[in-house]
């Protein structure tokens, strides 16, 4: 077959292919940055749908403009939140958890308000001022990414991150109280609500404190913190490697490991929960894990008459906390020991002025959608 006969060589699918005399695409005209796209508007031509022109050097008000503007935000917040929070501070925010933060004579680095809650927050802004605290007005925006929530009332608190306690501070604790030792233990408790709202039953009941696994469970979070309303700066904290090594060390020490199991043969109100007690709450939807379980010396359950088979681990931890208390000797009145933070009042200033720092302005997020 001749060079004229051959059949015309096949190109990529879906791509226009060469005539059938063999004549080759025309060349391609050179690339020149800047230069329009082929079919694209220029700027200050009209628009289909009678919508007002593109601007010379303008963008869209919307569609990828805005979300170039959505990025270009949330750049602008996370360079200052490179400002504001260190490795080594942390964040509490909420109205309540800065207040409690406060009577715990935290050692604050800086108070974050947004500007239009100043008026509500005047009381807290004079009581850092007075303590020569410095303020920093932000976007509610940036506290929210801050603290990974978006219920912060307006105002946050950088601390120094707090230190780390042992099951051994915990006990001592309760030895300096002259009481019986009466701990909590989460396993595998991941929510942070639920970790929150632990906190705070525990801390009301008198826990001595809560010992968590350094892995599965929730982290103290500014959004722990927050559904603590503030109770975790009064209750002692302790990470653990191994929660069931814990648990056995405990028991050799005469503290009983209870754990809560919805077929266990005896109610929680027919229990004796007298003496050192370790109340075990397991997680949201697996319960105790089986290494926990072995260690547990008395299951109790939670009678219930409804149609709903379980409580959420805050609930069901809450009722047998209270139950806890309920068959312990009443606390007699005490002085406060070193180890305990005594809450103290804010101290009303009159006349005070803040000096205040804004931080720089940024785009406000537009909300998330769904």
């Amino acid at each position: 077959m001749s060079d004229d006969q051959q059949p015309p060589r096949s190109g990529p699918p879906g791509r226009p292919q060469p005539s059938g005399d063999g004549r080759p695409f025309p060349p391609r005209a050179p690339f020149r940055p800047g230069a329009p796209r082929p079919g694209a508007p220029r700027p200050g031509a009209p628009r289909p749908g009678g919508r007002p022109p593109y601007a010379p050097g303008g963008r869209p008000p919307y569609g990828a403009g805005a979300g170039q503007r959505q990025w270009a935000s949330r750049r602008a917040i996370s360079a200052q939140i490179v400002g504001l929070l260190t490795a080594e501070q942390e964040l509490i925010a909420g109205r309540r958890p800065v207040e409690e933060a406060f009577a715990a004579r935290r050692e604050a680095i800086r108070l974050l308000v947004v500007p239009q809650r100043r008026g509500a927050l005047q009381e807290m802004v004079l009581h850092a001022t007075a303590l020569r605290i410095p303020i920093v007005e932000v976007e509610g925006a940036l506290i929210g990414q801050l603290a990974g929530f978006d219920g912060h009332q307006g105002v946050a608190l950088v601390v120094t991150r707090r230190a780390e306690a042992s099951p051994e501070d915990l006990l001592a604790r309760a030895l300096a109280r002259g009481e019986d030792p009466f701990l909590v233990a989460l396993d595998g408790v991941e929510d942070p609500q639920n970790f929150g709202s632990l906190i705070r039953s525990a801390e009301a009941v008198g826990v001595h404190g809560i010992i968590i696994a350094s892995r599965g469970a929730a982290p103290l979070s500014p959004a722990a913190i927050k559904a603590s309303a503030g109770a975790v700066e009064h209750l002692l904290v302790a990470r653990v490697d191994d929660l069931a090594e814990t648990l056995t060390g405990f028991r050799l020490r005469g503290i009983r490991v209870v754990g809560a199991e919805a077929e266990a043969a005896q109610a929680y109100r027919e229990a004796n929960l007298r003496g050192p007690v370790c109340l075990v709450i397991g997680s949201e939807g697996h319960g105790l894990s089986p290494a926990v379980r072995r260690r547990v010396d008395l299951f109790v359950r939670i009678p219930m008459a409804g149609r709903v088979a379980s409580l959420n681990a805050a609930v069901a931890g809450s009722v047998l906390l209270f139950e806890v208390a309920g068959q312990r000797p009443a606390p007699a009145a005490r002085a406060v020991p070193a180890g305990d933070l005594a809450p103290v009042a804010p101290p009303r200033t009159e006349g005070a002025e803040a000096e205040v720092e804004v931080a720089p302005a940024t785009d406000p997020l537009p909300p998330a959608a769904g």
